[in-house]
């Protein structure tokens, strides 16, 4: 039996479960950027710069601080998906900076100082990819629970259980 102060059920909608998949994600990435084998020329890992050998699956070229970001992208994102609202807000935001990260990467001298993450032709079609991947989700599962999903908010419980409002 509800009371009137007892919390709705938790409702684990799709937008927070995409992010938590997506930060989980991210999380592994960053953490498999730090391990030998799996990130080949592992000696080779630079705090930061495009001097940095070292390659994330033999692909993805990958430094201390691109690693880093990693890690914490993803902890946003395991954050983020306590809520519908912040999920929605983490894979949307998070898509944008993908994009621009993308645009970024197009654009510096891959040899030069600009590219400091570092970044090679792998990772911006990746950035590209992730970007695109994140608007969608958050643009329709954040629609798909807003058609899907019950609302408690506004409502008043009846000591019987029924909804009033």
């Amino acid at each position: 039996m509800a009371t009137p102060h007892s919390r709705p059920p938790r409702i684990h909608t799709p937008v927070k479960i995409a992010s938590l998949i997506v930060g989980v994600a991210f999380l592994l990435v960053g953490l498999l950027g730090f391990i030998p084998g799996i990130t080949s020329d592992h000696d080779q890992l630079a705090g930061t710069g495009h001097d940095s050998g070292a390659m994330l699956f033999g692909v993805f070229q990958v430094s201390v601080l691109h690693n880093l970001v990693h890690v914490v992208f993803g902890l946003a994102g395991i954050a983020a998906a306590r809520a519908a609202s912040a999920a929605a807000i983490y894979l949307l935001l998070g898509g944008l900076i993908y994009l621009a990260l993308w645009i970024f990467g197009l654009l510096i001298d891959k040899t030069g100082p600009s590219n400091f993450i570092p970044l090679n032709t792998a990772d911006d079609w990746l950035h590209f990819t992730l970007g695109v991947g994140m608007i969608a989700l958050g643009i329709s599962l954040t629609r798909a629970s807003r058609t899907t999903a019950p609302s408690y908010d506004n409502e008043v419980t009846r000591g019987d259980d029924r909804r009033i409002g």
